[in-house]
């Protein structure tokens, strides 16, 4: 019987969908922008693609939170005093306990300065004002698994992948079969252990 200690958990709470905030403070304005991201390589796309479509702003500053460990993050000031704007962003995203997210806050100087703690109040109302209306899901971890057999352990491997409620894709049934399925994090062990018994080969893709 599992015990809390070796139950694993792999349930984590991000957003559900991009979203939109704003923050102003004597002419300079803080437009947020929040999204659900899972890879770095989308955290460059969207960035950059936010530093080109306002290209006319001061400042483009983000933080960033993925795994469902959190284990991976970044908080980028963007010329901005240093811990002024990324910490603040960042602090947002840990607050409400997300992770695979990612915030950008675009600055329009107003010509008068705010000082760091401004900065840090903006930054971080803007943010909250983004994040408040994408709201909250929750994410389960897990890894898709191609799974290569002989036709003899067919019935074998469908009963496995049906008593689990896991579905099956990319079927490919030639002279030997293979299928990909997704499994959630907790069932990983389970999974692979069944299907090693009955000598199916289960990779990691």
């Amino acid at each position: 019987m599992d015990t809390p200690e070796n139950i694993i958990r792999d349930t984590y709470k991000s957003i559900p969908g991009s979203a939109e905030g704003l923050f102003k403070d004597n002419g300079s304005r803080f437009i947020s922008f929040a999204f659900p991201v899972e890879t770095e390589e989308e955290v460059k796309d969207i960035v950059a693609r936010l530093k080109k479509e306002y290209h006319d702003a001061r400042h483009h500053c983000y933080a960033y939170r993925l795994g469902y460990t959190g284990d991976r993050f970044r908080a980028n000031d963007d010329g901005e005093p240093s811990g002024s704007a990324g910490r603040p962003i960042l602090g947002q995203i840990d607050s409400r306990g997300l992770s695979d997210v990612l915030v950008v806050v675009v600055r329009y100087f107003g010509g008068i300065k705010l000082g760091i703690p401004g900065l840090i109040r903006a930054y971080k109302t803007s943010t909250a004002d983004a994040l408040d209306k994408a709201g909250v899901t929750d994410k389960t971890a897990g890894s898709t698994y191609r799974l290569t057999f002989s036709y003899e352990v067919l019935p074998q491997v469908m009963k496995i992948l049906k008593d689990m409620d896991l579905k099956q894709k990319n079927q490919d049934f030639g002279t030997e079969c293979t299928l990909d399925t997704w499994v959630r994090l907790s069932s990983e062990n389970d999974l692979t252990t069944k299907l090693s018994n009955i000598n199916v080969l289960c990779q990691k893709v």
